[in-house]
């Protein structure tokens, strides 16, 4: 089984590498094409997400990475990362996803409307300054192929370039991922 993991809004990172050798990873998607951005902050990471790349064209990238890939894939994805694995997962044509595990994924309340056509596990944080966590855990848990899980870390947990970053919550998740993957 391959994983491939999709990032966020940093892109390529020390983290993600990390995370992606520890997870032994087939590769990482990430919407600058593997391009090291060095981003100083989250927002300067979003401002230039938003306007020299978006939701639509990270998804025609990790649709590629997808369809060639040969074998059972699991995706893990984080932030914008786990709101375009939800676009993707209503695509009856993949066939080659087993599961996805989605960190994060804050613009998954844009498309609540998704109905998944392979497992997606949502982990969602605390709380989100731009939504009801709790309420839309309550919508997407009532769909097939969905679980959902709110942990007590806040968005951007898993990635230490992020100000919310929390080495217990890391640690956690990725012993978890390790058994998720085998």
């Amino acid at each position: 089984m391959s994983i491939v993991l999709v990032s966020d809004i940093f892109g390529v990172t020390a983290a993600l590498l990390e995370i992606s050798k520890k997870l032994g990873a087939y590769s990482i998607v990430d919407p600058y094409k593997g391009r090291l951005m060095e981003f100083e902050n989250e927002a300067e990471a979003y401002s230039y997400f938003v306007n020299n790349v978006g939701l639509d064209s990270y998804l025609a990238t990790l649709s590629k990475v997808v369809a060639s890939v040969d074998d059972e894939t699991t995706l893990i994805g984080f932030s914008v990362g786990a709101a375009i694995i939800w676009q993707l997962s209503e695509r009856e044509n993949i066939t080659n996803i087993k599961q996805a595990f989605c960190f994060y994924g804050s613009q998954i309340r844009n498309f609540p409307q998704i109905e998944p056509c392979f497992n997606v596990n949502l982990i969602f944080p605390k709380r989100e300054p731009h939504f009801d966590v709790i309420a839309l855990q309550n919508t997407l848990t009532q769909k097939a192929n969905v679980e959902t899980k709110r942990v007590e870390y806040l968005h951007g947990f898993m990635n230490y370039h992020s100000t919310n970053y929390n080495q217990l919550g890391y640690s956690k998740y990725i012993d978890f991922l390790s058994l998720a993957t085998r």
